[in-house]
């Protein structure tokens, strides 16, 4: 649930916010064209976005890195074209003089389709990883899961609304100037993903330093997400200074009463504003580095070793909690296995490894078994038979109180641990 929450929200509040703000100054100019066309080129991105998260679903037809290499080069260009048409225009605007053509607008469009296009497919996605194969979307688990993407997008299209109410209200230039920073920052970032591409494909020559400078760019990428949230969220403290010493032109008592609960409500919507992106930053770090702490496996269990064979006492084994033991192979390779009770007569039985995910093991939370890599809660009565993220089965027997496991069976598998 917390995965898919801080995924939602990572992948969807840049988009977010630079969408929210660009449409607060294409709102401001008052022109039904300019704003037509920026709808127009949002349109567009979510539907491109669809079209390429089934193809990527349900087709090997779309090379990932090279679409989203594409579409990054198509919004650099896009940005820095907007960026200086916008600042023309803006100075003739100061001056009193005649708008640049409406081809400005239309680039917007462009920007926040390629925008768009480039996050959306991600996110659309994500909920086709809730399951896997063959298991049902009707389950505890899968709720917990769309329940938190669902809660990020939401935290995300809250204050993305936010700052978009609070950029049409912020007077002068500050709204196109912190437009502008954040268009920077997020080109930033676009030039790093595509010289990664570039280099990776050797289609540029491969320069130690320039490769130093982008790996610690790609590696350190939520940094700039930092920067968009602090520079839009100037935006909103920008609003709130203004409203410490607004000047306010009333003819009556009854006018400033209504201008004073418009101010009211709007500082409210600016402080409601900045604590959700405070929210965001909290689940971006403390809540991310405590849901993505490392689980410690439990320790083994003591078990005989009886010549080809292990034998563990059936008491030992009957509450119904999850055991782990630990056999070495023949070439000192740990062999880890598990077994927990099914049912009165049923026991579940495997490796503590599985086909998707490789030895990483499993481990127990408020009676639920999870895998420690993909976080994918077992259904417990199908332990012991193979598919999905189920643990590879062991075969046992039962005699005389004591399960029998053979170690002939666990030196075959020794390779799954090493």
């Amino acid at each position: 649930m917390i995965r898919y929450f801080i995924l939602a929200a990572e992948n969807s509040l840049a988009a977010g916010i630079f969408s929210a703000m660009l449409f607060a100054v294409v709102l401001r100019t008052k022109e039904a064209s300019a704003l037509k066309r920026l709808a127009l080129g949002c349109a567009a991105g979510a539907g491109l976005s669809v079209i390429v998260a089934v193809l990527r679903r349900t087709t090997a037809l779309i090379n990932r890195a090279r679409l989203s290499t594409g579409v990054s080069a198509v919004a650099l260009v896009a940005g820095i074209l907007f960026l200086f048409l916008f600042w023309i225009d803006f100075s003739r605007q100061k001056k009193g003089e005649k708008k640049s053509p409406i081809f400005l607008y239309s680039v917007a469009g462009v920007l926040e389709a390629a925008l768009l296009f480039y996050a959306l497919p991600d996110i659309l996605l994500y909920p086709s990883e809730f399951t896997l194969a063959g298991e049902s979307i009707v389950s505890t688990d899968f709720l917990f899961k769309l329940a938190g993407f669902a809660g990020g997008l939401a935290l995300s299209a809250l204050a993305a609304f936010g700052i978009f109410r609070s950029a049409v209200a912020l007077p002068g230039a500050g709204t196109p100037v912190i437009l502008s920073a954040v268009l920077v920052v997020n080109m930033v970032n676009q030039v790093t993903a595509i010289m990664r591409y570039l280099i990776a494909r050797r289609i540029i020559p491969l320069n130690q330093t320039l490769f130093a400078v982008i790996s610690v760019a790609v590696n350190n990428n939520i940094v700039f997400l930092y920067g968009i949230m602090g520079l839009s969220s100037l935006v909103l403290f920008g609003l709130l200074a203004v409203f410490m010493r607004p000047r306010l032109e009333y003819r009556n008592p009854a006018e400033l009463r209504k201008l004073r609960a418009g101010l009211r409500r709007s500082r409210r919507r600016a402080v409601l504003s900045i604590a959700g992106l405070f929210s965001l930053l909290l689940s971006f770090t403390a809540l991310k580095a405590y849901n993505e702490r490392p689980v410690v496996l439990s320790p083994a269990e003591p078990m005989t070793i009886a010549g080809e064979e292990i034998r563990i006492p059936i008491g030992q084994i009957e509450d119904g909690r999850l055991h782990r033991f630990a056999w070495n192979a023949s070439d000192g390779t740990e062999v880890r296995f598990i077994v927990i009770k099914k049912s009165a007569v049923a026991y579940g039985v495997g490796l503590d490894a599985c086909d998707i995910c490789g030895p990483t093991g499993y481990y127990e939370r408020k009676g639920e078994v999870i895998c420690r890599l993909c976080d994918v809660v077992m259904n417990i009565s199908t332990i012991g038979f193979k598919g999905g993220c189920n643990p590879v089965p062991l075969a046992y027997t039962l005699r005389s109180g004591n399960m029998i496991i053979d170690t002939e069976d666990l030196e075959k598998e020794r390779t799954r641990f090493k």
